[in-house]
């Protein structure tokens, strides 16, 4: 009895340190699924970038906020801080 309560608890490959490790694994895991995602996403944008340079400019004016001398741009977010829209507004 001494035995298998050593094995389960004390020892190095105990079940509480081997259930430690399942759960660390499972993050693990969940984190390269959601990299493999932004990776491929970042693939696609990478491909519109070079092949449309309309999608250049809108990039580097979402992204960047840059703009052409003669503008004033507008950010609109929401309360998530996420962007929601830009309006882009010539100066008279």
């Amino acid at each position: 009895m001494l035995f298998v309560l050593w094995i389960a608890f004390f020892d190095q490959t105990s079940l509480i340190y081997d259930i430690h490790l399942t759960r660390k694994e499972n993050q693990l895991k969940a984190q390269k699924v959601y990299y493999e995602k932004q990776t491929q996403v970042a693939i696609e944008q990478l491909k519109e970038l070079q092949t449309n340079p309309a999608n250049m400019e809108k990039f580097a004016r979402e992204k960047y906020f840059m703009k052409k001398s003669n503008e004033d741009v507008y950010v609109l977010v929401d309360k998530n801080n996420n962007l929601v829209d830009t309006l882009n507004i010539k100066a008279k």
